[in-house]
């Protein structure tokens, strides 16, 4: 399920509280009271045999005897009673339970489910401190205190977390939209309130508190819909071990590797903080300050050390000063006393009049190069902070998006700081502060381009000589699953890398015998590497299995003999079926990296990134991502490494040869997808110079559960295998899911059409668009959405977008909104019929119910399109001039209205 009838819970006309109560100390007595004592202007019905009123007000034995259906129900009775109730109410036609009983078993949540199920009533609970919607006064929880209204929306797992964070932010006169503790989340979860808040106007910003997530891709998606539309700012426990296994034993949930859901909360699009303070000071920049794009900081003050102390916090936190040019600084020059600091931090010294604030903020404002402007004042005798703040705020061009705010000190500059909250600039208590939120704004546009990303499984543009050989990778793993076995030797990984055109260094396997392999090592040519071979070592060096350098037979000899006593010695279990020799590959200027993949419990299969050698646990320097990856995300991967600045060059190092390392990661990426049996690989150390790489040595780990593959992505990779192309009037026509990087074709599109055809698809006439409209058009979530577009060369052999057709299913897949438009001059072609068969086919594959639509009644070619491909009317039908259309995608009853 996902938003059906969460109306009902939210936003109750009525609500009947199962368990009521007189005592004041009870679950069932404090909601009550919150319910009729509250501002809920809704009836309030009182359910408990013991009782016939309470507090004036009729109670009733049982939920039949109530005198009216409600709406919504909040369940405070014994885990025994709970199924039993929620079929009682389901059968009475409530829509939503919010049930707060503790201790039930798996059993009994599971009875819960199947009596809400036939009805869809929903389900908030169980184990949950209920929920507050402050907007129509609904407190539905056992919390000592109120929510106030406000445009922040708060989701938790955790109850304790709620009733504090809702006295923390009663005495910051913080207020929400909606205030929700999820707890065991049997139905309404993480992904449900995602998808509820994405789209509720009252609600300018999502906070989450999370612990554990149990339905990844539902997550994943319902993130990156709703991170599109408004801020989602995330607290994510269990950073530490210790951390991670008490959320896990909170929750009765198993908590993913904390690396993993860092990089699946910036996939998402999504931003994470580390307190409850931060997450109220992201909500505040990201809600004023988000426009911004600035990559670096000014910083204006009329005091040294706050200068100082914010030039400090942006040290800390990687937060770049912007570099002031010759022609800005010469105008600051002209602007202020010679004793000013002529640099960034730009301080106009302690006795500064109103003016010499104007001036040096709009030579800043008018140097695009200065970045973000952080204004720090310190209050003096000289000047009012109010008359400089009303000042600051006129100045021409320094806008919001601009600016932010530091006004120093308590109720001597409050006025200031409320001129500046009306003129919309962010406002910050310290100059640590505003930096950090600086950063978090600059860590959330990251996250925002990762989220546009939409890469395919399968990599595009292959050179002939680049394309992968899966059929021999899964031969291999084929015959070595066969064997019994999951360790794939040496020789084996290297050969799957070379399947995959990642460079290996040649190897050759010998016997256990120290003569044969000093011969080997001969033919090979000195220096060589001498490695142990055998099923059952799998970590080569620690148990002394690698010899390095060797640079002549009695050395490798020698290397050999030693090896095998030392092994037999430490693993005399182990099989040893004899050695690898390789030539020593020497690299000028070579760094040591690790590329590899795990199937995380949560996240399903993910990729690694990170400094290698024999010392990589110890270094930690790493990144993980989710496939599949593009080269704007293996770039955005490598990024976050510590490595990736030696990568960059130093002194007579030259930089690394990025392309290449972005070559393995992305073949590493449909490694993953095209083979479901890889469990582990890792390449340690993946060597890399200014030339290429080579992988030196690799370990991989098989499965016959087949734990990845793409259909175990937590992201929908670009599905390519829909793309097909045509022969229509004479032209070649790529028909395909539409791409981010269809941007430009489609703001030419766009162009190419007459006002009549647009006004007659959307209802208005506007052939431009805005820049985050166009986005959203074209960076589309493939799990809950579909946009096919015909592409085809144009008269100067530049490619064109001739039409589209896309359609939005609801997020339970049961009805699709859909539209369709082509090239004003390729009307009546027969384009539209063709890309509505596609996706008409497309969608009834996706198992979606019913494809709708609003037409304008003047729009006769759209009707007639519509009933050749087998649509009805409506059976409830708009107002005014337009027509609801329907077509049954799967078999229905007659003339059934599944969403009316």
């Amino acid at each position: 399920m996902s938003v059906r009838n969460l109306d009902s819970l939210f936003d109750p006309a009525s609500v009947a509280v199962i368990g009521a109560s007189e005592r004041p100390a009870s679950v069932g007595g404090t909601v009550w009271r919150n319910l009729t004592q509250g501002r809920f202007k809704g009836p309030v019905f009182a359910v408990n045999p013991k009782y016939t009123e309470l507090g004036g007000r009729p109670c009733f034995a049982r939920v039949a005897d109530l005198p009216a259906k409600p709406e919504m129900a909040v369940i405070c009775t014994p885990p025994a009673t709970v199924a039993g109730l929620i079929a009682e109410l389901a059968a009475a036609g409530t829509r939503a339970a919010v049930v707060l009983t503790a201790g039930m078993s798996a059993g009994q949540k599971q009875d819960m489910l199947d009596a809400a199920r036939p009805q869809l009533l929903r389900l908030l609970g169980p184990n949950c401190i209920g929920l507050l919607a402050p907007h129509i006064g609904l407190n539905a929880s056992f919390s000592h205190i109120d929510a106030q209204p406000g445009e922040l929306a708060f989701v938790s797992q955790s109850g304790a977390l709620v009733t504090a964070m809702l006295d923390w932010a009663d005495a910051q006169r913080i207020g929400f939209s909606h205030f929700v503790s999820l707890g065991e989340h049997a139905d309404v979860d993480f992904g449900d309130m995602l998808d509820y808040l994405a789209t509720d106007p009252r609600t300018r910003a999502i906070l989450l508190y999370v612990e554990s997530i149990e339905a990844p891709r539902k997550f994943m998606s319902a993130a990156r819909s709703a991170a599109r539309n408004k801020p989602v700012i995330v607290i994510k426990s269990g950073r530490s071990a210790q951390g991670q296994r008490a959320a896990a034993s909170h929750t009765g949930a198993l908590a993913g590797s904390d690396a993993v859901y860092e990089a699946a909360i910036a996939r998402a699009g999504m931003l994470r903080v580390n307190s409850l303070q931060e997450l109220f000071l992201a909500a505040e920049t990201l809600a004023r300050f988000r426009s911004n794009r600035s990559e670096t900081l000014t910083v204006l003050t009329n005091g040294g050390g706050a200068g100082v102390m914010a030039a400090d916090a942006a040290a800390q936190v990687n937060v770049t000063l912007s570099e002031l040019g010759a022609p800005t600084l010469a105008k600051l020059d002209a602007a202020l006393p010679a004793n000013w600091s002529h640099g960034n931090p730009v301080d106009i010294i302690g006795d500064a009049p109103v003016q010499r604030y104007v001036d040096a903020l709009q030579v800043l404002c008018d140097d695009p190069a200065t970045g973000a402007v952080l204004f720090i004042h310190a209050p003096t005798a000289i000047v009012p902070s109010a008359d400089i703040a009303r000042a600051v705020a006129a100045v021409p061009h320094s806008t919001a998006a601009r600016l932010m705010g530091c006004w120093l000190g308590g109720h001597g500059v409050d006025e200031a700081r409320q001129i500046f909250k009306d003129a919309g600039v962010a406002d910050y208590p310290t100059p640590e502060e505003a930096v950090k939120a600086f950063s978090m704004l600059l860590a959330y546009h990251r996250n925002q381009a990762e989220l546009i990303e939409a890469p395919p499984a399968q990599l595009p543009g292959h050179q002939p000589e680049a394309v992968p050989d899966t059929a021999a990778v899964r031969e291999l793993v084929r015959k070595v699953l066969a064997s019994g076995r999951e360790m794939l030797t040496e020789p084996e990984a290297k050969a799957v890398l070379d399947a995959c055109r990642i460079p290996v260094a040649a190897t050759r396997i010998v016997d256990a015998d120290p003569v044969r392999a000093a011969a080997v090592a001969a033919g090979i040519g000195f220096p060589v590497v001498l490695k142990i071979l055998s099923h059952d070592i799998s970590h080569k060096s620690d148990v002394g299995g690698v010899a390095l350098g060797l640079d002549n037979p009695q050395a490798v000899h020698e290397a050999a003999e030693a090896m095998l006593a030392r092994v037999r010695r430490q693993l005399p279990q182990a099989r040893i079926d004899g050695f690898t020799v390789q030539a020593m590959v020497r690299m000028d200027h070579a760094q040591e990296l690790i590329v590899g993949t795990t199937i995380d419990r949560v996240f399903g299969p993910v990729i690694l990134f990170g400094q290698g050698g024999t010392a990589v646990e110890v270094l930690a320097d790493r990144a993980v991502a989710l496939p599949p990856l593009s080269v704007p995300l293996a770039r955005a991967m490598i990024s976050r490494t510590r490595v990736s600045r030696l990568l960059k060059g130093w002194r007579d190092t030259p930089p690394a040869n990025m392309d290449a390392i972005h070559q393995v990661l992305m073949a590493i990426s449909q490694l993953l997808a095209d083979v479901p049996e890889l469990a582990e690989l890792d390449i340690n150390p993946l060597l890399v110079n200014h030339q290429g790489v080579m992988a030196l040595d690799a370990r991989i780990r098989v499965s016959a559960q087949a734990p990845g593959g793409a259909s175990h992505f937590a992201i929908r990779p670009y599905p390519d295998e829909l793309a097909e192309t045509i022969e229509w009037n004479g032209r070649t026509v790529r028909l395909r899911p539409i791409r981010p990087e269809d941007e430009e074709r489609h703001i030419e599109f766009l162009s190419h059409l007459d006002m009549e055809d647009i006004r007659m698809r959307v209802f208005y006439s506007r052939r431009t668009m805005e820049r985050s409209e166009l986005a959203r058009l074209t960076q589309i979530d493939y799990t809950r959405e579909m946009a096919f577009v015909a592409v085809a060369p144009g008269p100067d052999g530049v490619l064109q977008t001739l039409g589209v057709a896309r359609a939005m299913t609801d997020p339970d897949n049961i009805s699709a909104e859909f539209g369709v438009i082509v090239r004003s001059e390729l009307k009546g072609s027969g384009l539209g019929k063709i890309l509505m068969d596609k996706l008409v086919n497309y969608l009834r594959a996706n198992g979606t119910r019913q494809l709708v639509a609003t037409v304008l009644r003047e729009n006769r070619r759209m009707l007639a399109l519509s009933r050749s491909l087998g649509f009805r009317d409506a059976l409830v039908q708009p107002e005014h001039d337009t027509l609801a259309i329907v077509l049954d995608l799967q078999p229905v009853a007659a003339g059934n209205d599944l969403m009316a």
